[in-house]
């Protein structure tokens, strides 16, 4: 079976505050973009990749693809308004009639080959897989800034990307989601529908994602203690 990863760069990145979209920040000398890609590319049992990228953005993606020489990329194609837009169209344009689809954010260009491994690892015997990190932090639920429930923290994680499925399950999950609001990933609407059981790899707290110009530089001092300078 084969295992396409969509990479979703798509975003405005309004909150970080650039003139172009986040996902061609650099890090180093390398865009955000160049960063994620590069690693789905070095990931052995990941057979193709499908960019989803900012419309106006198409052409100038497929220059970095020719660029770098990208063997995998086998299509560069324009995303939608939101998120929940842009996976679908990514899932989409998958041809296959059946697939392991990783569906990761661009924005999270630290992810290691370990976590993309075990995700293709447990896609194996799972049909879902989410990736998570325990949260640290007690969290809370608020309404009208008042505290209204505190959760136990044994019980929480902090969801990260990829997000991993058959492609059949995503493809019913985005199908029988046309019409919902509101949902910021692809294990939402696999929960929403309750279409099967997703089952969580351990993630890594560098696994970020890069929201903030301040994110910029952890990332940078991260991949330079990586190298080891």
């Amino acid at each position: 079976m084969q295992t396409i990863a969509i990479i979703l760069a798509s975003g405005s990145g309004s909150r970080f505050g650039n003139e172009l979209p986040k996902q061609f920040t650099k890090i180093g000398d390398k865009t955000i973009l160049e960063l994620s890609t590069e690693v789905f590319e070095g990931v052995n049992s990941v057979d193709s990749i499908i960019l989803v990228v900012t419309p106006e953005y198409v052409d100038y993606v497929k220059e970095i693809v020719d660029k770098n020489n990208y063997k995998k990329v086998i299509k560069v194609i324009a995303g939608g308004a939101e998120r929940k837009d842009s996976s679908f169209i990514g899932v989409n344009a998958v041809e296959e009639a059946e697939a392991n689809v990783l569906i990761h954010d661009c924005a999270r260009p630290l992810i290691s080959k370990r976590v993309i491994e075990d995700c293709i690892s447990a896609l194996s015997v799972h049909n879902a897989v989410a990736v998570g990190i325990p949260s640290t932090d007690t969290m809370i639920e608020v309404k009208n800034n008042i505290i209204t429930n505190i959760p136990e923290r044994a019980n929480l994680m902090r969801i990260q990307t990829p997000q991993c499925f058959k492609l059949s399950i995503i493809k019913r999950a985005h199908e029988l989601s046309k019409n919902d609001k509101n949902f910021t990933d692809d294990c939402g609407l696999v929960v929403r529908h309750d279409l099967c059981d997703i089952y969580v790899v351990s993630g890594e707290r560098s696994n970020i994602k890069i929201t903030y110009p301040e994110d910029i530089y952890f990332a940078e001092n991260f991949i330079k203690g990586s190298l080891g300078s």
